[in-house]
């Protein structure tokens, strides 16, 4: 079985930003075997293959001098339940939210916080995505990754993938060193509903909803992020650019006396966690325009290229956002989106 290898491939459809990066060497992927083959061919082992799913979380500054695999692994399937849960595997180039509705038309709870996070299914770990007060970690299983230099297949489950908050030791110790190749979640057949996200709580109000369901938390998340993010196929972005920074409760403490106003949530462990955005907006950010590389008008969280932005050109603006939140309220903020 062998597949097509493309020189000098572009990579602007291929990256939600709309960079267009060329790479040495593209092929595509459907299984643990292609990939394998794919690996057989000394052109792609060095240096490491970059693993591309839905590119949705990658800001390319400049060619990849190596080659990208695309990881084109579908499907879904309820693989066992007990009295309690469901277990769904998803296969990594399967579409994320695509996966999410999939089990909530199956009524299966766990996963509708996390409705319309754009990418596909092998990021969600890697990334430990997260919304509205759900993360991936609350709700994962196992996952099967393929090591790129062994080309053997390793199971991982939630403990050994090191989640923290979008972080996994896929970006860590493991970074550029595995091929995620499909994802098992735990799902729970009666669900517990997290809508203490007052934007949530809200959104089902205004829609009228009486008794809470999957499908009616999944929609409400579907309106909000509709509302408030760009759609990608429109304007080219990643979603949230900075994660939203933590700090010790004296830092907080502090900043709460000279800005009475400024939005945060207590942490479990008694921190808090800052809300990037409204220290971006705060720093005069909110609709900047710089050429074509920008801050979003609604959402001051996204970086956008209004078209012609260089990856290099939306690097330095978030450069310049990061300094001024640092000068401002001393917080460092702390990328989202890799930048390759």
């Amino acid at each position: 079985m062998s597949t097509t290898i493309y020189e000098q491939y572009s990579l602007k459809a291929l990256n939600t930003f709309g960079m267009d990066e060329k790479a040495r060497y593209y092929a595509t992927f459907s299984s643990a075997e292609e990939l394998r083959g794919l690996l057989d061919d000394a052109r792609l082992r060095m240096p490491a293959p970059l693993i591309l799913g839905g590119g949705s979380n990658i800001l390319l500054t400049r060619p990849v001098q190596g080659a990208v695999l695309k990881n084109e692994i579908r499907g879904i399937e309820k693989t066992g339940e007990d009295a309690e849960y469901v277990y769904v595997r998803a296969g990594a180039g399967e579409n994320w939210h695509r996966f999410v509705q999939y089990c909530v038309e199956r009524g299966w709870g766990g996963l509708e916080n996390l409705s319309l996070i754009p990418g596909n299914v092998g990021a969600g770990p890697m990334q430990n995505i997260g919304a509205y007060g759900t993360e991936i970690r609350d709700v994962f299983y196992t996952l099967e990754a393929m090591q790129l230099k062994e080309k053997k297949i390793v199971s991982f489950s939630n403990a050994e993938c090191g989640f923290g908050y979008r972080e996994s030791v896929f970006k860590k110790q493991y970074r550029q060193q595995f091929a995620i190749l499909s994802v098992t979640c735990r799902l729970l057949k009666q669900p517990r509903f997290n809508i203490a996200y007052g934007a949530i709580r809200q959104e089902l109000e205004t829609m009228g909803v009486k008794e809470l369901s999957v499908r009616a938390v999944s929609e409400a998340v579907i309106r909000i992020r509709t509302a408030k993010l760009p759609d990608p196929a429109k304007i080219g972005n990643a979603g949230s650019f900075f994660k939203n920074p933590e700090v010790a409760r004296e830092k907080y403490e502090q900043l709460q006396k000279d800005h009475p106003d400024i939005v945060a949530y207590p942490l479990p462990e008694g921190g808090y966690k800052l809300a990037a955005g409204w220290l971006i907006e705060q720093c005069g950010w909110k609709g900047y325009r710089e050429g074509d590389a920008g801050v979003h008008a609604r959402q001051a969280l996204v970086l956008v290229n209004y078209g012609g932005a260089s990856g290099a050109d939306i690097y330095r603006l978030s450069e310049k956002i990061a300094e001024s939140v640092a000068q401002r309220y001393g917080v460092q903020l702390e990328r989202e989106v890799n930048v390759y």
